[in-house]
């Protein structure tokens, strides 16, 4: 079989920091039990509201950088751009890779101009939401040609990547090729992909295939049965297809 490697990422990302954790667990001490299970298999994590409420979360955003992990801090800040800005200029000073911005012109680009060495991630639309959410929102596009107008405008404002689904991975990259990093949430490893909350999925090798820089991975590796040999499969697929 030949495989699709056309538009696989050429950016100089090790292969094993290409698969992204979401540590969707209730609180700070299940976060930790999660990381040093899967031990040095998983290198870079993302943290998002749930924790961010439980306490702790910067205590875990620090614990993580000493253990040699990256922190992708996913809170989707919104709010007047000032206020973004003093946001993102705090995060800035935390030590963590990625954060996300949702809004308009004037909040992406307040983030962008405080944000240092911290990469800003530009959301397009939720992988929760398919084409007849956004139509109950008011929006009269198609998905597709809405992330790519989003894409757009954050590469002019100074952002540093989105976050995307899968589907529309293949049309950003043919369309901007690799001037952004493009996180990819959603992933379902199995064939057989269960019921969910995300309407917009794709497999590890679709999404890498279509352009993915990094995919978001969460309840197949957090429910598996084996959490550590889910995410041994996950690096290995990775692995084959960037022949790390």
């Amino acid at each position: 079989m030949v495989l699709d490697r056309g538009l696989l990422s050429t950016k100089p990302i090790p292969p094993d920091e290409r698969l992204i954790l979401a540590l969707d667990v209730p609180g700070p001490e299940e976060a930790w039990q999660v990381v040093t299970s899967l031990g040095p298999r998983v290198r870079f994590y993302k943290l998002g509201l749930e924790l961010f409420m439980a306490g702790g979360y910067f205590e875990l955003v620090a614990a993580l950088r000493d253990r040699g992990a990256r922190v992708f801090v996913d809170l989707k800040f919104f709010d007047v751009p000032q206020t973004v800005a003093a946001a993102v200029r705090q995060l800035a000073r935390r030590g963590a890779d990625f954060c996300t911005v949702h809004g308009n012109d004037a909040i992406l680009e307040a983030a962008c101009a405080v944000k240092e060495d911290l990469r800003v991630l530009a959301v397009t639309v939720l992988t929760s939401l398919d084409q007849h959410d956004m139509e109950a929102l008011g929006f009269q596009t198609d998905i597709p040609s809405l992330v790519l107008s989003r894409a757009r405008r954050a590469l002019e404002l100074g952002c540093d990547g989105i976050v995307s689904s899968g589907l529309e991975v293949r049309r950003l990259r043919e369309d901007l090729g690799e001037r952004l990093i493009v996180v990819v949430p959603g992933i379902r490893p199995a064939l057989n992909r269960p019921a969910d909350d995300q309407k917009r999925t794709m497999d590890v090798e679709e999404a890498f295939r279509a352009g993915a820089d990094h995919i978001v991975v969460g309840r197949p590796i957090l429910a598996a049965a084996d959490p550590r040999a889910a995410a041994e499969d996950i690096q290995n697929r990775i692995a084959l297809l960037f022949g790390g």
